[in-house]
């Protein structure tokens, strides 16, 4: 029992939304809107148990104040029914005039009191066209006018539906059939799991289940069997199996037939396109593509000193195209013709089609490098099946010189010689001697195009079909073909695919969708720098604060999102939103320039700081604490624990007598450690293969007096014995302060926190320690 869902005895009669009043919502799949009211009439339906423990909003931010009010008032005032409600909410949609019925999922409530907002989808499954919703109108306070006569009568032609809370199983396994033949798993796969994922709570049998292609293209499937068995089963929170199963013998054998005819015509096979691959700038590229297809490469190094030229070459006059887009952060897109940053739809001059694209653009900016798509225009109704593929050549180059760059060079004269005429006809420069029958001949036979110049036979299909565009004065073609490409490319409205069916965005030519596409369409690719996946940028690209947001943060509508997510300072262990974390890791830096040397022991031996290291990088640590050196001699702790005693001394002359015994000690007996250096030790000296110094007290009280007279000038060190391990982090020190980098305070102070680790301390020091240039 404790695995069946929880069941809400709640359902109520609801007008449906005119799909222009709620186009701003994107509703997809399943998903419906109902007003604030039904909440409450389901919060008052649920049963009560237990007290809420948690907030249940994932928008839940705790380090803010309104937030943490507002949580505190909400779970007084719905302890107990938030707890109850079922997760997910599932909805059974009745349209009593025809019978029909399907399942749904909740989006918001947030639609006008009395109405619900159903996707197309639902509108389909329920049999309901636009025409048949009458779009009620709405008052200033949200309140729904359903009066249409003087009287105050209600108007009984609103089309209403019957909305029902009602729960269904978790689905195991769901049995798919296409509509059309010729499916193709590797296809529709990914897309129908992003589908079911983001857009569809629940499934319901015998509905029609539409996914949209990355091509454009529609692939309809039936679900017509579910395990458990029943109307719908719940597709969230669960493994679904998925069968696709044709509907008749026919049908397979046609798809077959299909998926038989496209791997011979796959990329890398003789009929099909070139597969795509990484190029430079030293070699060309010959390739063939087919109609209605794309050819990607990829340019991952060029010299970002030139200007960058990217050519075409079209062996058989064929029509073909070349899109470019540089990859960066905020465009991660393949080019094609709806979506590129730079684009060549005109006809090839001498069969060439050519991309410049100068040093100084912007869109060059943190580009990690080209990438570049050659496409084989075809009209989207023709049938491009039984064409050959185009055959190209394409080519990256650096352009010779700046100013030359974007002019191509013209190899024709426009000045004639002495014994050479221009002819007025066809502008053709010709021997004077022969300009007469030149003249008879051009003039009775040829004609030329008064706003391009170009030559044509008077008689010539060429010049019956050779047409220039009124609104675009450089465009021009000399056949149907072009035109028809002209005016499909420049003079027809194309929907963006990205903004979704419900808030159209329509432009008047494909270069301004291709604008759209890589500029404000919420659907464009970006890599988040916070979640780290290539993702969609969101946003509304019809509000102007949004996008001045976008402009003065440099973050996406995503990234401010996901940017709002906490974590930890890995240097100071504060809470950080992620979108702040660069502002927050420059205050350290800051900091870090500013900070003070460290002071360190005396001990010319010792690698120990004075005052100790705190965990988190802070200087005088130990100090702090307590743990403190607690003596005037300029020595750590652990250096001077041997000269401690527990007597009065103000004027300090038994610890100089203790300190004048140490040094007669070293050096007429010495520390017995085989790993002592100290020159100012028997042994240390007897280590490093040095004569002995001051072997008796007479010899070695004048080596010492020095020392003493010495002991209060804190910048002369003094001469200890220490253990072996800080006088190996010393020589380390030494070592690492010697590559310039960091002074050998910080060198010290960086490998005492870490334990004498050298990787660990280099790490320390690039958290903490300023360099010598930072530092002051």
């Amino acid at each position: 029992m404790a695995d069946q869902p929880a069941q809400l005895n709640w359902s109520a009669p609801f007008r449906i939304a005119h799909p222009s009043r709620v186009a701003g919502k994107d509703l997809r799949g399943d998903k419906i809107l109902l007003p604030q009211s039904a909440l409450e009439q389901l919060l008052a339906a649920a049963t009560t148990t237990g007290p809420s423990t948690s907030h249940t909003f994932t928008a839940f931010d705790p380090s803010n104040p309104y937030s943490v009010a507002d949580a505190r008032r909400e779970r007084s005032q719905y302890r107990e029914t938030y707890q109850q409600l079922p997760d997910p909410l599932i909805f059974h949609l009745v349209n009593h005039k025809n019978g029909n019925a399907v399942y749904a999922g909740i989006r918001e409530f947030s639609s006008g009191e009395g109405e619900v907002a159903l996707s197309s989808y639902l509108l389909e499954a329920l049999g309901i066209q636009e025409s048949d919703i009458q779009d009620v109108p709405q008052a200033e306070d949200g309140v729904v006018d359903l009066t249409n006569d003087e009287d105050g009568k209600t108007d009984d032609r609103a089309l209403q539906i019957t909305v029902k809370a009602q729960q269904l199983p978790k689905g195991t396994y769901v049995r798919l059939r296409p509509l059309e033949a010729g499916y193709d798993p590797d296809d529709w796969k990914p897309l129908l799991e992003r589908q079911l994922r983001g857009n569809f709570t629940t499934l319901t049998k015998d509905s029609m289940l539409s996914i949209q292609g990355a091509k454009g293209e529609e692939f309809r499937f039936l679900a017509d069997k579910f395990q458990p068995e029943g109307d719908g089963i719940c597709v969230v929170d669960t493994d679904l199996e998925v069968d696709i199963e044709p509907l008749n013998e026919e049908q397979a054998r046609e798809t077959l037939r299909q998926i038989a005819a496209k791997a011979q015509r796959a990329p890398g096979t003789a009929a099909g396109s070139s597969v795509g691959h990484a190029i430079d700038i030293w070699k060309d590229v010959e390739g063939q593509v087919l109609e209605q297809d794309y050819v990607d490469y990829e340019l991952p190094s060029w010299d970002k000193a030139r200007a960058i030229v990217i050519e075409l070459s079209v062996q058989d006059g064929r029509d073909v195209d070349i899109f470019v887009s540089p990859k960066t952060n905020r465009q991660r897109a393949l080019p094609r013709d709806s979506e590129h940053v730079f684009g060549d739809f005109s006809s090839p001059k001498d069969g060439v089609k050519r991309i410049i694209i100068p040093l100084t653009n912007a869109e060059l900016e943190g580009a990690e490098s080209l990438l570049i798509s050659v496409h084989a225009f075809s009209s989207p109704e023709a049938d491009s099946a039984g064409t050959k593929p185009c055959r190209y050549t394409l080519r990256a180059r650096a352009a010779d010189d700046q100013s030359s760059a974007a002019v191509p060079v013209d190899l024709t004269r426009s000045q004639p010689f002495a014994d050479e005429e221009q002819c007025k006809n066809c502008l053709q420069i010709i021997p004077k001697r022969t300009m007469v029958l030149h003249e008879n001949f051009c003039l009775r036979n040829n004609v030329v195009c008064p706003q391009c110049k170009d030559v044509f036979q008077r008689r010539s299909e060429e010049w019956e079909n050779h047409w220039h565009c009124p609104t675009h004065p450089d465009a021009h073609g000399s056949s149907p073909q072009s035109q028809a490409k002209h005016d499909y490319v420049q003079h027809t409205q194309h929907t963006c695919p990205s903004c979704g069916p419900s808030t159209p965005f329509t432009f008047p030519s494909l270069p301004e969708l291709a604008r759209h596409r890589t500029t404000v369409c919420p659907g464009k690719l970006v890599l988040c720098q916070f979640c780290h996946l290539e993702v969609p940028q969101e946003g509304d690209p019809l509000d102007p604060s949004s996008e001045a947001e976008t402009v003065i943060s440099g973050l996406t509508a995503h990234e401010r999102a996901d940017g709002a997510r906490t974590t930890d300072c890995h240097l100071c262990g504060a809470i950080i939103r992620l979108r702040d974390m660069a502002a927050h890791a420059a205050h350290h830096e800051l900091d870090k320039a500013t900070r003070s040397r460290p002071a360190v022991c005396r001990d010319a031996l010792c690698g120990r700081t004075l005052h100790g290291i705190g965990p988190r990088g802070q200087v005088n640590g130990g100090t702090r604490m307590g743990q403190g050196p607690g003596n005037d001699l300029g020595l750590c702790s652990l250096c001077f624990s041997p000269l401690y005693v527990n007597m009065h001394d103000p004027e300090g002359r038994a610890l100089r007598r203790r300190i004048e015994r140490r040094y007669l000690t070293q050096l007429m007996t010495g520390c017995g450690k085989k790993w002592c250096v100290n020159e100012w030790c028997k042994t240390g000296r007897a280590n490093q293969g040095m004569e002995k110094l001051g072997a008796g007290a007479a010899a070695a009280l004048p080596l010492v007096k020095p020392l003493l007279e010495q002991l209060g000038d804190h910048r002369q060190p003094m001469h200890f014995c220490v253990d072996e391990a800080s006088q190996r982090r010393k020589k380390t020190a030494e070592m690492l302060a010697a590559e310039g980098v960091w002074e050998l305070e910080w060198c010290i102070a960086a490998l005492e926190a870490e334990g004498g680790n050298l990787a660990k301390a280099r790490g320390w020091l690039g958290d903490w320690a300023p360099t010598k240039v930072a530092g002051r």
